[in-house]
Formats: structure tokens, C-alpha cells, sequence
């Protein structure tokens, strides 16, 4: 396979950024930690009974978490998604893969996004940047998420990483239009992707009225791409990236002004265990997405532990599911909460 250098470069220090240095917010909190779910002394229910499945997209899944897309384009990143997506497929969970862009650009790189030999079964989400959306037609894209096999295509709005990036995309025009096009024209279901800095209720409302159904809000509190790139780029653009390092809105409060839209959630950014899982499906959430911990599990141990990870999450959720009373996760999805005021700030937005 001949790789081109700039784009698999660049693949390889993503994601031996993510794996090894500090990527994740430096001040700003997911604020899932506002969240506290209501206990449950008498809760009449079976921990071993405890149904974690979800049905989405005509799939059903073991668990409603979601191996959020990270990489492709690169030698190293077929073996990642190859590995990540046999775990997703043991454990029944669903999958994302990195940006197509680079396989768009270049075919021959079509084998670093190929997973399907490996996980037949699991939902599985293609991914492309809106600004390149913008310039596909729909019979490009049918090819590009029909190639891979999957399920749902995710279109990623980045515009802060792209400021950041040396090679990124400078003009944001069309997205909307393109937003709206492919939801109505694409054979599979459409999905607008954050990469790490929120959506705010201005961003979600053209995402509505765009016919657009589903959202990954991808969260700040996590990983912040604005970081990522600021390590990897000139010293003359690293001073941007260092002043918005911080930039984006929590997690908590995306999910929740999502869920108010009544638009499908995928509630990402900074999740890192199961309560965290938890906190985002009582906040409205249909399916909770994380990546580094999975990206950081599979560099540093390999598949085993990624899979050791997967099983920690649906333990942990599982326990925390009944010590709300809540059997299934439609029940999860209606347990009583308290918000603490930090996300009761950013959630008086919406009043």
C-alpha cells in the first residue's frame, strides 16, 4: 500500500499525541461531575437482571456506549481500528471511525478503515468533515460509507482544530447546506459530529432545522483537538492554540440542550467511566461515546486490555443502574437527578 506521507504523518502524531501527552482540557470540566443521580435504598431490582441493551439505527447493542471515531489514513490506524472494532464486536457496542477524508483523497488508503472482516455485526459509524461534505455529491459519499460498510455517517464540524491545524480548512461557508442535503438525500442516517469543543443552543438549532436527526456533541472537558494541534504546529500558530486551549462548551450542557431539542444524542466528550455513562443517558443521551481511554488502552496494552476496559464500563453501569431502581436504560434515561449550579448556569440558556 504506497501511503501519502503528509496525511499519514499526520494520522501518526495524532495519535501518538492522544496516547502519550497531556490532550485533555487543562481548566474546564466535562461538569458531568453536576450531575448526581438519586439513590435508591429499596430499589426491587436484580443486579444480574439489569438489561444494558439498546436498540438504534435497526442494531441492537449489548450496551449503549459507543467507540468514538478517532483514526484511519495511516498504517498504525488500520491496526488500531481493526483492533478496537473486535472488541466492539465481543462486547456488542457500537463504533466510529476516524475522518474518511485521507481515503477520500487517496483510495489506496481504503484498508486502514476497513473493519468489517473483523466486526460483521456491530453498528458501525463512516466520518467526513463538513467542509468536505460541502464539496461531495451524494452518490461520493453513498461510495465512501458503502466501501466501509457502514451504518451511519458521522459529518465532523471542527472548525477549532482546522484554525489550528497548518494544513487545516480556513472557510466554513456551505456546511449547513451540505448538513441538509446529505439528511435528506443519503440512503443512511446522518449524524453531526463535534470534535471536542460542544455545541452550544445556536449550533443545535441549525442542526434542527437542517433535518438533521442525530448529534455526538463531543464536549469540552476532554480531549481538546485546539490542544492536539497546537503541539504538533508552528511555533507562530501554537500561540493561538495555547490562548484556546480551553475553548468550547461542557459536555453536560450540550447533551441536555440536545435533548431538549428532542434531537437523538450521542453524548461524548471526557466520559471516562460508567458513572460518567450513566450521568449522560439521565441527562437525555441515547448512546454515550468515549476515545481515549480506548485509544490509550490498545497503543499502551493492546486489545486485551481495551476489551478489560469494555467490561469495567458495563460492570460499572450496570451497578450504578440499580442503585437507581432503573432496570433497563429507558428507566436510567427518567431517574431523578439534582444538578449542581455550575451546569445550572449553563443550562438557564435555555429559559
Amino acid at each position: 500500500m504506497t501511503q501519502s506521507p503528509s496525511i499519514s504523518t499526520r494520522k501518526d502524531a495524532h495519535i501518538d499525541l492522544c496516547a502519550t501527552d497531556e490532550v485533555e482540557y487543562q481548566h474546564k470540566t466535562t461538569l458531568l461531575e453536576e450531575v448526581e443521580l438519586m439513590h435508591d435504598s429499596l430499589p426491587e431490582v436484580s443486579v444480574d437482571d439489569v438489561d444494558l441493551s439498546v436498540s438504534m439505527m435497526g442494531k441492537t447493542l449489548k450496551a449503549p456506549i459507543l467507540i468514538t471515531g478517532m483514526t484511519g489514513g495511516a498504517e498504525r490506524a488500520r491496526e488500531i481500528n481493526r483492533q478496537l472494532a473486535s472488541v466492539a464486536q465481543e462486547l456488542g457496542l457500537a463504533m466510529g471511525l476516524g475522518s474518511q477524508r485521507a481515503m477520500l483523497k487517496h483510495p489506496d488508503l481504503l484498508d486502514t478503515y476497513e473493519v468489517r472482516e473483523v466486526a460483521p455485526d456491530i453498528l458501525l459509524f463512516g466520518n467526513i468533515g463538513a467542509v468536505q461534505a460541502a464539496e461531495m455529491s451524494i452518490q461520493q459519499a453513498e461510495d465512501l460509507v458503502g466501501k466501509v460498510g457502514a451504518d451511519a455517517l458521522c459529518i465532523h464540524l471542527n472548525p477549532g482544530q482546522e484554525l489550528i491545524q497548518p494544513e487545516g480548512d480556513r472557510d466554513f461557508r456551505g456546511c449547513v447546506d451540505a448538513l441538509q442535503r446529505f439528511a435528506e438525500e443519503l440512503s443512511i442516517p446522518v449524524i453531526a459530529k463535534e470534535t471536542g469543543c460542544g455545541m452550544s443552543l445556536k449550533t443545535l438549532r441549525k442542526i434542527k432545522q437542517a433535518n438533521v436527526p442525530w448529534v455526538d456533541v463531543s464536549g469540552a472537558g476532554g480531549t481538546t483537538w485546539i490542544g492536539v494541534e497546537a503541539l504538533r504546529t508552528p511555533p507562530e500558530q501554537r500561540s493561538l492554540g495555547e490562548l484556546l486551549w480551553d475553548w468550547g462548551v461542557p459536555t453536560a450542557a450540550s447533551i441536555a440542550w440536545a435533548s431538549s431539542l428532542n434531537l437523538s444524542v450521542i453524548g461524548s466528550g471526557g466520559l471516562r467511566n460508567g458513572l460518567d455513562v450513566a450521568r449522560a443517558l439521565a441527562l437525555g443521551a441515547n448512546l454515550a461515546g468515549m476515545a481515549l481511554p480506548w485509544l490509550k488502552a490498545v497503543y499502551h496494552h493492546g486489545p486485551e486490555e481495551a476489551l478489560a476496559y469494555g467490561h469495567k464500563l458495563q460492570h460499572q453501569l450496570r451497578a450504578i443502574m440499580t442503585l437507581t431502581g432503573s432496570a433497563n436504560i429507558a428507566e436510567l434515561r427518567e431517574t431523578p437527578k439534582m444538578v449542581g449550579p455550575r451546569l445550572e448556569r449553563w443550562l438557564n440558556q435555555m429559559r
